[in-house]
């Protein structure tokens, strides 16, 4: 049997905190209505004490969208608990998330506040918090930089006044694969409470990591990943939910572990927040990228056209790709993606007329970057290629 792994989706909110990024009420209206079709359990829509817009934002979301549950983020300020509680008031289920910095140079120099004091606020905020809502994640930032002693001290004190979801966050992108493992080991066998509540993982990707660093997490029993779409959010971003949503399908039976996600919904949501966004996805990204599914080589394309799972390990019908595996004409490619494409195309040569084809066509393709469809008929009907009837 599988655990279940809660995705908690930040796109609304951390995602917004790219540089550049100013999602409209109706922006976050419909991203978080295509969030809730693909079924993420928790969609954290924004931090409503900023300001009276984001107030209306997530007060908005909060009584229209009623299939996945509705967060709100507060720092530990009663003003912000207060202002965030009001706003998820009209959800159907809704959650209070409360973050409280641990480092040591965090407390020093951003907080401003002793181990003491940051102890009794994770108490009382997370206690009035509770009052306000049943449902309350703490998040200790910068929990990955933390004395790992005093951490769990913070954790047992949150616990302690009903916190039922504890998140970990590398907050900085600083922590490696193999030790944020195990530190949340550590911190579950120190705080054995843990196990009446939901350890969630929350990671930003300064490292390139945040996906490893995910996956480290569910191995070591997290069973809430916190992502974004397009991997956007603060400095290099968010850990990606496309990439972790789709590594845990792949490797959910080694892991024991799944989600209830509909995957197929990936790529149109994709592109709804590359455009909302205006944060362009670059083409060699995971899942998503223009390239994702195109191979150049033609070894590549040799293997794919006999069997695709040779090179490739997802089914681009799985994330709901338009056009699926595709072979690009180019200087690396061999007979078998030409030959591909030219049938594609209508054009079945008999083997001296292909050879004379394929010469003309490595001759334009070490010129150029990629041969188009058009470049490929052209030399068909050069070398009397006659296209069959359709």
């Amino acid at each position: 049997m599988s655990e279940s792994v809660v995705i908690f989706d930040t796109t609304l909110r951390d995602g917004e905190q790219s540089a550049g990024v100013c999602f409209s009420i109706q922006d976050k209206l419909d991203i978080a209505t295509e969030l809730a079709k693909m079924r993420v359990d928790v969609i954290e829509v924004g931090y409503p004490a900023a300001s009276s817009v984001e107030h209306q934002a997530v007060s908005r979301v909060a009584k229209e969208v009623r299939t996945s549950r509705i967060c709100a983020l507060a720092r530990c300020v009663p003003r912000d608990i207060e202002i965030a509680a009001d706003a998820i008031k009209g959800a159907a289920e809704g959650r209070l998330h409360l973050f409280l910095s641990t480092s040591d140079v965090q407390l020093a120099h951003q907080l401003r506040k002793d181990r003491s004091e940051v102890v009794g606020l994770a108490k009382s905020m997370v206690r009035m918090a509770r009052n306000l809502a049943s449902d309350v994640e703490f998040s200790p930032m910068d929990a990955t930089r933390a004395d790992p002693e005093f951490l769990a001290e913070v954790v047992r004190a949150a616990l302690s006044s009903g916190a039922t979801t504890i998140n970990i966050p590398d907050t900085v992108g600083f922590i490696l694969p193999d030790e944020l493992a195990a530190r949340i080991t550590k911190l579950r066998r120190d705080v054995p409470e843990l196990d009446g509540a939901i350890v969630s993982f929350h990671g930003q990707d300064d490292l390139g990591m945040a996906t490893a660093n995910a996956m480290a997490a569910v191995r070591a029993g997290a069973r809430q990943v916190e992502v974004a779409v397009n991997g956007i959010g603060e400095r290099a971003g968010n850990t990606s939910l496309e990439e972790v949503v789709m590594a845990l399908r792949v490797h959910g039976e080694l892991l024991g572990v799944s989600t209830r996600v509909d995957t197929t919904r990936i790529y149109p949501l994709s592109k709804l927040v590359e455009e909302r966004s205006g944060i362009a996805v670059p083409s060699n990204k995971a899942i998503v990228g223009k390239n994702a599914f195109r191979h150049a080589s033609g070894i590549h394309q040799d293997g794919v056209l006999k069997r695709r799972e040779t090179f490739e390990v997802i089914d681009p019908a799985w994330v709901g790709h338009p056009t699926g595996t595709e072979i690009v004409l180019g200087k690396l490619s061999g007979r078998a993606g030409f030959r591909s494409r030219a049938r594609q195309l209508g054009y079945d040569l008999t083997s001296r007329d292909f050879e004379n084809a394929f010469s003309k066509f490595q001759a334009l393709a070490d010129q150029s970057r990629e041969v188009s469809g058009d470049d490929v008929v052209r030399i068909c009907r050069e070398v009397g290629g006659v296209a069959l009837a359709k």
